[in-house]
């Protein structure tokens, strides 16, 4: 099985490259559409900011690539970013538009709860996810009773399509989007490569679906 990680200068690649071969996976890590067009599956990560993420796939020509890719339902992973980058917009520096595979919009946290508790931004650390749906490549699988996950973030998913929630996380009082997933496309906001058993756990099963898919 070949995957795919999309490589427009914004991502943190090494970490997600060795933790898809040491699940066995071939890897490709290209800009290049050929390339990436003759994988099984593809992964979006991405560190930075939203508009400049997006500049960067359109300047590359790598929007309109993910786009036919998603429409031929070629498996998508976002990672981090590269999940915020899959809902239709975001204020993050200056409003701009996703591709909008997810509904919603990615808000800042505001960093005071509804009591008025003061909180830290960004939502940086281990936290637990909470399923809401089961998604076909966990469906029939016993999840590991620790359900901790690794995140750092300031933007979080807002006003979301219940049914393309998956799993979520509780911070002060806001409900994370940890977990999405849409037809072929699914997101992560935490970084399953960094977020211990059940990272690597949640990596594995969606590469799983993935194979059978590609059968």
């Amino acid at each position: 099985m070949i995957i795919g990680v999309i490589d427009y200068g914004m991502g943190n690649l090494f970490s997600v490259e060795q933790a898809l071969k040491r699940l066995n996976c071939e890897v490709v890590v290209s800009s290049d559409v050929q390339q990436l067009a003759a994988t099984d599956a593809l992964i979006l990560p991405g560190v930075g900011a939203f508009p400049d993420a997006m500049k960067r796939l359109a300047e590359t020509g790598l929007d309109q690539f993910i786009r036919e890719q998603v429409d031929a339902k070629k498996p998508l992973l976002g990672i981090c970013l590269g999940m915020q980058l899959l809902f239709e917009e975001s204020e993050e520096v200056a409003p701009t538009k996703g591709f909008g595979f997810f509904k919603g919009s990615i808000s800042k946290f505001s960093g005071v709860s509804e009591s008025g508790e003061k909180y830290r931004v960004p939502h940086m650390g281990w936290n637990t996810l909470e399923f809401q749906t089961i998604p076909s490549w966990l469906e029939n699988k016993e999840l590991p009773e620790s359900k901790y996950v690794y995140f750092v973030h300031s933007f979080y998913g807002a006003n979301i399509d219940r049914e393309q929630l998956v799993a979520s996380a509780d911070y002060f009082g806001v409900e994370v989007p940890g977990v999405v997933q849409s037809g072929s496309v699914c997101g992560m906001q935490f970084h399953p490569e960094k977020s211990g058993e059940f990272g690597v756990f949640l990596l594995q099963q969606w590469l799983n679906g993935v194979e059978v898919l590609a059968c």
